[in-house]
């Protein structure tokens, strides 16, 4: 609890699940982005310019020949249409404007709190907000990446952006679930078990950001082989413990599928001890985290099945969001009072 005040409590709450569900629409728009390859449509920073959208014609002609300078419209998109540019520069101009709403959206509730709460009860909160600024340059070092020599953001940054985005989202779940939920459970886990499975967890969302940014999941579209064989017959089960795996195709896909089958065989294990030694308490948030996951999996699969297919892409993005989130819930449980 941050005060003793009932009333300042749920407004915190309030707002901190209000942040939760908004940086959560950020994360699908900003998949969106990168599915419908739109994130390289505005090749400016505009921290405070970009605020709003081109208002006439004449300001469409200028960014699209912004666009038109890139690698990406001379190399890929050279045929597109300024109609066209419209589609992917909406996409990308969305993320961007969710990006400046969540940092208003949180710095001045967080002001009207200070004057509430004393601050050092709040730094934890204040840390989220250099996160989300932090966030902002991250994303334009990750834009960066693509504008010169490449048509393509760098995976590895994007990977960065996104874990990022995560962390955020992460503690700020974290700071509601305090206000919200006890952690009087009778029995706990060994906090390295939920902690580790947090860490595999978030560990599996920065090689999936590699397969979505070397398009990895449009190749070896079967399951559970890929192609005719477990190990990609592209490749040498040697270059898998090489640095270089991890920018080829092939081989991040298969890091991706073998992790999500690690991260369930260590779900099992879990489930089995907190049921071996009736853990009453953890019953509940140890089921749910078995849907997610299961969940997961099968969208992972009907994604490589149907070559990143937009919408069922999408949605596993998506289903990513309450992964994590019931990881944290998880872990947040089995943490002991002090």
């Amino acid at each position: 609890m941050y005060t003793t005040n009932t009333k300042i409590n749920n407004q915190l709450s309030i707002w901190l699940i209000v942040m939760f569900w908004i940086i959560s629409f950020m994360i699908i728009v900003g998949g969106l982005t990168r599915l419908t390859d739109s994130g390289l449509s505005i090749t400016e920073w505009e921290l405070f310019s970009g605020f709003f959208p081109p208002l006439n014609q004449n300001d469409w002609i200028v960014y699209f020949n912004l666009y038109k300078q890139i690698p990406e419209f001379k190399l890929q998109n050279y045929n597109m249409t300024l109609s066209e540019f419209k589609v992917i520069f909406w996409w990308e101009w969305a993320h961007r404007f969710l990006g400046r709403l969540i940092g208003i959206g949180y710095l001045i509730p967080l002001i009207y709190f200070s004057l509430k709460i004393r601050i050092t009860k709040l730094l934890n909160l204040y840390f989220i907000f250099f996160l989300i600024c932090f966030q902002g340059l991250i994303g334009w070092y990750m834009v960066s990446s693509g504008l010169v020599d490449r048509v393509d953001v760098s995976h590895f940054r994007l990977s960065l952006h996104l874990l990022v985005a995560f962390l955020i989202l992460s503690l700020i779940y974290w700071n509601y679930l305090k206000i919200n939920i006890s952690r009087k459970t009778t029995n706990k886990l060994n906090v390295l078990f939920p902690l580790s499975f947090l860490i595999l967890v978030f560990l599996q969302i920065s090689i999936g950001a590699f397969v979505s940014g070397l398009d990895a999941g449009k190749i070896y579209n079967s399951w559970p082989l890929m192609g005719n064989s477990y190990f990609p017959d592209d490749n040498s089960i040697n270059n898998l413990f090489e640095v270089a795996a991890l920018s080829d195709p092939s081989l991040v896909q298969f890091i991706h599928r073998n992790l999500a089958y690690l991260i369930g065989i260590f779900y099992i294990l879990i489930f089995y001890k907190i049921y071996r030694y009736k853990m009453y308490d953890l019953y509940k948030s140890i089921n749910y985290l078995g849907v997610f996951i299961i969940l997961q999996i099968i969208l992972g699969i009907f994604t490589v099945l149907y070559g990143a297919q937009i919408y069922v892409a999408s949605m596993h993005q998506i289903s990513s969001i309450f992964l994590v989130s019931s990881s944290i819930y998880f872990l947040y449980l089995n943490i002991k009072i002090n």
